[in-house]
């Protein structure tokens, strides 16, 4: 489950840049010699240039979502007006490929042009803006798949990549807005990257302010407690923790206590992936909570239980100047008390540190999420059954 963010950008990559080889071929070797007609050379410009930047686009999302390339936002001075550079290169060598029929240099220069584009609009993403551009990234696989179609008269292809480029598109709409973003932004890549100096990794200072909890800490909090939330992040999934969280969740309600699950819309590495995680673990879909109903329940919360989550409930982010300013979170801070299960105080792929572990009112777990959550429950049914 760990691994499909990654898979899932390996086949964007693997759809984009298939599509891309079909136009490609398609306007080099014409069926039958014929000469290449308009409506059959822009969509293989299109086709080319859409697929290059999706196939080296997704390379790039899987390589920071595996860690090969750093997470953190990897920029440079002047990279907007390098990118619209390319854009017009590219733009200028598909219309001349299109008006000098069979100009296969001028093809290969919107190849090239567009792998270095999907290159340079991937490496600024950081934080939790990762799922947004693999949604992108999906829309773009739909759009080549749907040019291909086009350039080889294929109508299977032309619906099935309709179809895939619309959900993308509307996807990535829905999350771009969820998170206060643009989504020409993010084709101008400029899109995740805010200045994460600014809010520097947790110091020594930070963590003698730390406090530390026990597995029985927690146990005692969530067996006496009302109204618990748990927000899931992206620890939880690496942990493969889903089942054990639905177990104790399980346990909780039965002994009356009102349990659900807040769920932030970018949580993990793809859309949508702590839904399909809670989905494996048979959690009912209406205990999962999404961000605004979520934020009214954790004024009466009273604990919150954070799982391996970091930038989605960072109160950070309600300030200016860092990786995660303006990104609407998860008010995990204004319930009575917070629990956070984490290894440890390393900040989270947004690369900065998250104020709500230091706050008087939240205690911190240092261990696996799996171990933790199974130790919390034989805890829990102790003092039940006492």
């Amino acid at each position: 489950m760990t691994d499909v963010p990654q898979l899932v950008s390996i086949f964007n990559a693997v759809g984009g840049g298939a599509a891309a080889a079909v136009a490609f071929a398609a306007f080099v070797l014409p069926a039958d010699n014929a000469t290449l007609s308009l409506s059959v050379s822009i969509p293989v410009v299109l086709d080319v240039l859409i697929g290059s930047i999706t196939f080296s686009g997704s390379l790039v999302a899987a390589g920071k979502l595996q860690g090969i390339i750093p997470g953190k936002p990897i920029s440079f001075p002047g990279a907007r007006v390098v990118n619209v550079g390319i854009v017009i290169v590219a733009l200028v060598s598909g219309i001349l490929a299109i008006v000098f029929t069979g100009s296969t240099l001028m093809l290969v220069i919107v190849l090239v042009a567009s792998l270095i584009l999907g290159v340079l609009m991937v490496l600024p993403i950081g934080g939790a803006d990762a799922p947004v551009i693999v949604s992108l990234l999906n829309a773009f696989t739909g759009l080549a798949v749907a040019m291909a179609g086009f350039a080889i008269n294929n109508q299977a292809l032309i619906i099935a990549g309709a179809l895939v480029g619309a959900a993308g598109t509307i996807l990535t709409l829905q999350m771009a807005k969820a998170m206060n973003r643009s989504v020409v932004s993010i084709i101008l890549g400029g899109f995740g990257t805010g200045d994460a100096a600014a809010s520097p990794a947790a110091s020594d200072e930070d963590l003698s302010n730390v406090r530390s909890l026990t597995s029985d800490d927690v146990a005692i909090q969530l067996a006496y407690a009302q109204h618990v939330l748990i927000v899931p992040g992206y620890g939880l999934a690496a942990a493969q923790a889903q089942h054990e969280v639905a177990e104790l969740a399980a346990l909780l309600i039965k002994n009356g206590v009102d349990v659900k699950y807040a769920i932030h819309p970018v949580a993990g590495r793809m859309p949508g992936h702590m839904n399909v995680l809670l989905a494996e673990a048979n959690v009912p879909y209406d205990q999962m909570l999404q961000l605004d109903d979520a934020n009214a329940a954790f004024d009466n919360c009273d604990v919150a239980l954070v799982i391996g989550a970091n930038d989605v409930c960072n109160p950070a982010a309600r300030v200016s100047e860092n990786a995660v300013s303006g990104m609407p979170i998860l008010n995990a801070d204004h319930a009575k008390s917070v629990v956070v299960i984490k290894r440890s105080m390393r900040p989270g792929y947004a690369g900065i540190s998250n104020p709500l572990f230091t706050d008087p009112k939240t205690g911190m777990l240092f261990d696996d999420a799996k171990k933790a959550l199974v130790d919390i429950t034989a805890g829990v049914k102790e003092y039940v059954a006492a």
